[in-house]
């Protein structure tokens, strides 16, 4: 049996408070936030898309939060391990690829806009309310990536 060495962490010091210094806009995106918490999609496949966003816009805190949401719900650790390169594994459905590959081609909008065929491919395993809402998380979490990446308000514990 093998015992697991205590992580040793360095602490990485927060930028900007933004949530003090602008306590109205903080207010408003927890709201946002909470209400895309609300969609009709199960919420094990938004923790994994929130995950998978945040990696590729580099928001430690988000990709901690998120991908520790994912295995608190149920979802595999296999498949938690393997989102950074989801479309290589056979650990993801149907499902789980189109809500990947539509959340990837979104955050990457200045890349050029979302090809047709990704949202085609989203549209036959989502209802046209799913697909809105997953555009809305998609949106919700690159907003806080945005800040969570530039400012660092949030410690990682």
């Amino acid at each position: 049996m093998t015992t697991q060495t205590p992580l040793q962490t360095v602490p990485v010091p927060p930028r900007l408070a933004v949530d003090d210094l602008a306590p109205a806009m903080s207010r408003a995106m927890a709201s946002f936030a909470a209400a895309t918490r609300k969609s009709s999609i199960e919420p094990s496949l938004l923790d994994l898309v929130s995950a998978r966003v945040s990696q590729i816009n580099g928001c430690a805190y988000c990709v901690d939060t998120h991908s520790a949401d994912a295995v608190a719900a149920g979802v595999d650790v296999r498949h938690v391990l393997g989102l950074a390169v989801w479309a290589e594994t056979p650990f993801f459905t149907a499902r789980e690829r189109a809500a990947l590959a539509l959340a990837e081609a979104a955050t990457r909008g200045s890349q050029g806009p979302v090809p047709a065929a990704v949202l085609e491919e989203a549209g036959e395993h989502f209802s046209p309310t799913e697909l809105a809402e997953l555009l809305w998380v998609v949106a919700a979490i690159n907003a806080w990536n945005v800040v969570g990446a530039a400012a660092h308000p949030w410690p990682l514990d």
